[in-house]
């Protein structure tokens, strides 16, 4: 049976007056932690999964309306086979695992990315659980499968441009988050400073929250400390 994570309050409040609506995360430490640890690679991964699904758990009746996942990156192609082989072994294990109690919590999985890339047999999952969760109004769970920023903008300037005059506006329609709300907030865990190519254009007004925790130990009580930094931060937009 699985017995949900406490809920994470995220009621408004700092100089903003609301919590976030979207949060991404770029998950990193997974290998580190395993080092730390003398265990396989494989393993820190299978508990960055368990932290992901602590997460999303946590976010039930929260104001939280879009998390924002960085699973794998364009560039994560570099590693070696046989740790693709593992992340793509544990993305169908999570989907198959999951996806049940996805849809009965309401959560919508979307993906952005290019998923085609991997194996046919994950296709296959991640194409039924979103066709499974298109219609669903809870939390949207939005994976980047190998997704890559510069890439996206590229794509959504192209598109743009075939579609008419090249703005701002225009762009940000055309990005693969563009029916999501404006990204609110972005952490990163492991202690490294850089957004690695990820939302590079979502991110120009977001908060950025770093962390030290490894994700595999990166937990809902974790996440409240990084929304309640977002709550007593001025957004001015460049205003002043």
């Amino acid at each position: 049976m699985n017995v949900p994570a406490p809920s994470v309050s995220i009621a408004g409040g700092g100089a903003h007056g609301a919590g976030p609506r979207h949060v991404a995360i770029i998950m990193d430490g997974n290998g580190r932690w395993a080092k730390k640890r003398m265990l396989p690679r494989a393993m820190g991964h299978r508990k960055g999964v368990e932290a992901v699904r602590r997460l999303v758990r946590s976010l039930r009746g929260t104001g939280v309306e879009a998390l924002t996942l960085y699973a794998f990156s364009s560039e994560n192609w570099k590693r070696t086979e046989e740790e693709i082989a593992d992340l793509t072994t544990l993305m169908k294990h999570f989907i198959r695992s999951d996806l049940g109690e996805m849809i009965e919590n309401g959560v919508k999985l979307r993906i952005i990315g290019d998923h085609s890339a991997f194996e046919p047999e994950a296709v296959a999952l991640i194409d039924d659980a979103l066709s499974r969760t298109a219609h669903n109004t809870g939390t949207v769970l939005t994976v980047a499968l190998n997704y890559g920023a510069q890439q996206e903008i590229a794509r959504a300037a192209a598109a743009a441009a075939q579609a008419g005059e090249v703005t701002v506006d225009s762009i940000s329609a055309h990005l693969d988050t563009a029916d999501l709300p404006p990204l609110d907030l972005l952490i990163r865990t492991s202690g490294e400073i850089r957004l690695s190519n990820f939302l590079l254009w979502q991110a120009a007004y977001a908060e950025l929250y770093f962390t030290e925790v490894l994700w595999p130990d990166f937990t809902p009580e974790h996440f409240q400390e990084a929304v309640a930094s977002f709550a007593g931060r001025e957004r001015r937009y460049g205003g002043r």
